[in-house]
């Protein structure tokens, strides 16, 4: 499982966050057409992008409520500012 329930999340927040600007860019009344044709159009990969992220989010989190996916854990091992570990000069 390469992606987290945190990362697809993550995916869609910031999805979102362009959605937002992007919409209201495709609304404007004082841009060119061709401007407000181009604005839509990325709208919309913006929300296809969106809707399939919220999918396998709720997909993923399905599987892991039926026991199909068990999330693994990936432990942090950090050596930096640990003083039983030097640094061999």
């Amino acid at each position: 499982m390469a992606e987290t329930v945190g990362s697809l999340v993550d995916k869609i927040t910031i999805i979102q966050l362009k959605i937002f600007p992007m919409r209201e860019q495709a609304q404007r009344s004082d841009a060119t057409s061709d401007f407000v044709t181009q604005c839509r159009a990325k709208l919309a990969v913006m929300e296809e992008q969106r809707d399939d992220l919220v999918a396998e989010v709720t997909r993923l989190i399905s599987d892991m409520a039926g026991g199909r996916v068990i999330p693994k854990v990936y432990r942090q091992f950090k050596m930096y500012n640990d003083p039983h570990y030097t640094n061999p000069r």
